[in-house]
C-alpha cells in the first residue's frame, strides 16, 4: 500500500461520497501515513496474516465556509478507484458519513495505478499535486 496513492484515493471517493451525501465540498486535502512505513515486501504471495492499514486524515471547507473532515484507516486502496476500511466524515460536528468502502471496486482497475492529471484543467477538477498530501480545488458552480 503507497500512501500518496491511498491519500489521492481517499481524497477522490471521499469528495464524491460527501457530494452524494449534499455536502458542497469546496476542497478537501487528504494525507495517508501506512503503518509499518510503507509498500510489503516484495514476494509472490504475502502472508494472509499480513494486513497493512493506512491511517487517513482529510481536512477541508464546504463552499459555505464549513469545516469538512474525512478520517480514519484504510485497509486496502484498488488503483485509484476505491479504499475499504473504517472512515467518518463530518461537516463541523455533525457525522454526514460513515463508509467501509468509498468508490467502485468493482470498477475496471488503471494499468498504471493512481496516476496525477496533467496540464491546465481541461476537466471537472483541476491539476492534483501529489506528494504524501494531496490537495484538490473543485471549479465553482
Amino acid at each position: 500500500m503507497n500512501s500518496a496513492s491511498v491519500a489521492l484515493t481517499t481524497d477522490r471517493a471521499g469528495t464524491e461520497a460527501l457530494e452524494r451525501k449534499g455536502v458542497d465540498v469546496r476542497w478537501l486535502n487528504c494525507t495517508a501515513e501506512v503503518e509499518g512505513g510503507g509498500t510489503t515486501r516484495s514476494s509472490p504471495s504475502p502472508s494472509a496474516s499480513v494486513r497493512q492499514v493506512a491511517h487517513v486524515d482529510c481536512r477541508g471547507r464546504t463552499a459555505g465556509g464549513k469545516d469538512v473532515t474525512l478520517v480514519g484507516k484504510v485497509t486496502k486502496e484498488v488503483n485509484g478507484v476505491c479504499v475499504r476500511g473504517d472512515l467518518t466524515g463530518k461537516v463541523g460536528d455533525r457525522t454526514v458519513l460513515r463508509a467501509d468502502v468509498l468508490g467502485n471496486c468493482d470498477a475496471a482497475p488503471s494499468t498504471g495505478g493512481v496516476t496525477p492529471p496533467t496540464g491546465g484543467g481541461g476537466g471537472a477538477r483541476p491539476t492534483v499535486t501529489v506528494t504524501v498530501t494531496v490537495t484538490e480545488y473543485a471549479q465553482g458552480k
